[in-house]
């Protein structure tokens, strides 16, 4: 690619598939570029690779029921027609809904309300460390996100900072109020315990960080940005690799989706012009991602539905697309 003899990466998902030291892998880009269909069809060819996946979808739109043709939830369903492939959708926002309807009394429910106005950010924290809880004590030997369009991507970086807002608001709040809540509690025979509250967003903010230094690991963590060769998608890349590279999270492989190759003797006016644009963003991709690996994926006729579709579009990760000459 360059003068001096640089060799450029495979062009495929192979090298995500062969480490197997890898437990988590997050499959994110813009709003409409196809990472549900990418994560999906990771997932599949890792299945093949390792013992057990768990394919996770973050994004409330949810897609991976549509793209599976199964209805999944917030618990692991094991996907028709494999033994070894998990789905599961969960939404990162309901946790502190849940913590605030599961107050026991006006007391905690107003605190937990306090909490969730004061700190932005806090109700997607507390879900995530929920998630990830439940995620630790299962036993997959690799975890892939679909995550939500970029801008939601990466805020689980800053959830640890999110918690400790909150530790410290809980502080004051049962400083401010723990004793007459006490004695409330006791005269109505009722428990008002804000240490229930302080240890549960403790052991959130310890699980949260946990993970996150597993995170920026590049032994266990990589991310795989989707994306299409159009200027706000790759501006779009560009800041997503920023942002994950001041993350220390590793990043080194883009797919590059819905790319059209018309036949030479097409008279199609449209084909041909959009095919010139995207050649013209490719190479671009090509520049500025040489020391990626940057997969090319065409744009089918037909929508990728079904397992047996998701089983032959996956292959396109690991077998190199070769366009018509």
């Amino acid at each position: 690619m360059s003068d001096d003899g640089f060799e450029p990466l495979t062009p495929s998902l192979q090298n995500v598939i062969e480490q197997k030291s890898l437990q988590w892998v997050f499959v994110g880009g813009k709003g409409g570029v196809g990472k549900t269909t990418t994560s999906s069809s990771l997932a599949v060819q890792m299945a093949a690779a390792r013992e057990s996946v768990l394919l996770i979808s973050t994004d409330p739109a949810h897609n991976l029921s549509d793209a599976f043709g199964q209805k999944f939830g917030k618990d692991p369903t094991l996907v028709n027609g494999f033994k070894n492939l998990y789905c599961m959708e969960i939404d990162p926002t309901s946790s502190i809904q849940e913590m605030i309807e599961s107050a026991d009394n006006s007391a905690m429910n107003s605190i937990m309300q306090d909490l969730a106005f004061a700190i932005p950010g806090i109700d997607e924290a507390m879900g995530f460390a929920e998630v990830m809880k439940l995620v630790k004590s299962m036993e997959y030997s690799v975890i892939i996100f679909d995550t939500a369009p970029t801008g939601h991507t990466l805020r689980f970086l800053s959830f640890p900072t999110v918690l400790e807002k909150a530790l410290s608001k809980v502080s004051q709040l049962s400083g401010r109020f723990g004793p007459m809540m006490q004695q409330m509690s006791g005269m109505m025979g009722v428990s008002a315990n804000h240490e229930d509250i302080f240890s549960k967003l403790e052991s959130m903010r310890a699980v949260i960080n946990e993970v996150n230094q597993q995170f920026q690991d590049p032994d266990k963590t990589t991310f795989v940005c989707v994306c299409i060769s159009e200027f706000l998608s790759l501006y779009e890349t560009e800041r997503l690799v920023q942002e994950l590279t001041n993350g220390n999270i590793d990043t080194h492989n883009i797919v590059v989706n819905q790319l059209l190759f018309p036949p030479k003797d097409s008279n199609c006016e449209q084909c041909q012009v959009r095919h010139k644009m995207q050649q013209k963003y490719l190479e671009q991709i090509f520049d500025l991602y040489e020391d990626f690996h940057v997969t090319l994926l065409p744009l089918l006729t037909n929508e990728v539905r079904g397992v047996e579709k998701l089983k032959s579009f996956s292959r396109l990760l690991v077998e190199p697309f070769q366009p018509p000459k």
